[in-house]
């Protein structure tokens, strides 16, 4: 009988042993997909960064916001707009005109504007931190004026619009850059692109 006792009273103990790695195990399960999920959260909930159009391709224009950095000299940096006259103020030199040029440009007339009385062998950078709006009209349902994002497609801007009305004609989409006089007809599809200060017009279909 003290046999039988003593192999219930292990038997016990295992059992209570084996409950407790089994409750240590769920815990640890539960808190490894806890951390999953906040992780993959994260990730869903963090915004895209892409790649900045602005190169010498791309010609700064009033509205645009940027960032001036002159090496070794941070009072003369800072972040600037170019202005409705298509010029941005900075210290100690004062108005340039950045409409119409690309970055390269631009920091080459700071640079001599810099060196032309105030720095000798100035090193400037300069990059845009906020690109002008593009607007967008017609078979919308919010037309507007709206942030542009770096890689913006129309098919973007016309959700960014709150998407097309029932009347819209979804094939196709009319573009006025930014300073040219006329529309151009493009496909509404990803490959069409919207660059800042872009008109995009989503026509009526007739049928």
């Amino acid at each position: 009988m003290a046999f039988v006792f003593r192999s219930k009273t292990t038997s016990q103990k295992a059992f209570r042993w084996c409950g407790c790695f089994v409750f240590l195990g769920t815990i640890i399960c539960a808190l490894a997909f806890a951390d999953a999920s906040a992780q993959t959260a994260a990730s869903i909930s963090a915004p895209a960064v892409s790649a900045p159009v602005a190169d010498d391709s791309y010609k700064l224009d009033a509205g645009d916001k940027v960032r001036v950095i002159v090496f070794g000299e941070p009072d003369l940096g800072g972040e600037f707009e170019v202005d409705d006259s298509g010029y941005v103020r900075l210290p100690l030199i004062g108005q340039i005109r950045a409409a119409g040029i690309g970055l390269h440009q631009f920091e080459d007339k700071v640079k001599s504007a810099l060196e032309a009385g105030y720095l000798k062998d100035a090193k400037v950078s300069i990059e845009v931190i906020n690109y002008r709006p593009f607007y967008i009209l017609g078979q919308v349902n919010k037309p507007g004026e709206y942030p542009f994002v770096n890689g913006m497609s129309v098919l973007t801007a016309i959700a960014r619009a709150g998407g097309y009305t029932y009347r819209a004609n979804e094939s196709d989409i009319y573009i006025r850059r930014k300073g040219g006089n006329e529309e151009k007809r493009m496909p509404a599809d990803p490959s069409t692109k919207v660059f800042p200060g872009d008109i995009v017009r989503v026509p009526e279909r007739f049928f």
